[in-house]
């Protein structure tokens, strides 16, 4: 069975909760994601999203320089690099998350593993990850 540290992203890019909106929105467009960890030395706090940046800060009006840690989202899922593919797809699924940091022991960020990694690198199971799929984007 695959586990996440092969087919993670590793060296992934973070900023901090005094961090503004807006330099995470460009970070964005920068590295073609839609995501940020969140971090203070190294500790994941959190993520901020695309959506994050929309609905808690565009509109409601916030400045771009208002820091993440008004919008971040606080409570996240992670994975363990030594986690099996199958029990974090599952986790993805019940939680309609399409990108999981990776932390270790200590709580540290190492990686990022998203559902695209998942069924271009580690699936044996084109069935699990088209229904982990649908079931992640369903309302």
């Amino acid at each position: 069975m695959t586990t996440v540290n092969k087919v993670m992203t590793a060296d992934v890019r973070s900023l901090t909760p005094a961090d503004s909106i807006a330099t995470a929105a460009q970070a964005m467009s920068e590295l073609n994601v839609g995501v940020i960890p969140v971090c203070d030395a190294g500790k994941l706090l959190g993520m901020v999203t695309d959506r994050d940046i929309v609905i808690r800060a565009v509109a409601k009006g916030m400045d771009g320089q208002a820091p993440l840690s008004g919008i971040m989202s606080k409570q996240v899922q992670t994975a363990l690099p030594e986690d099996k593919l199958e029990d974090v797809l599952k986790r993805m699924s019940g939680s309609q998350v399409r990108r999981m940091p990776v932390v270790d022991s200590a709580g540290a960020l190492v990686g990022i593993i998203s559902l695209g990694d998942i069924a271009v690198n580690g699936s044996e199971d084109e069935a699990e990850v088209g229904e982990s799929l649908g079931a992640i984007s369903a309302p």
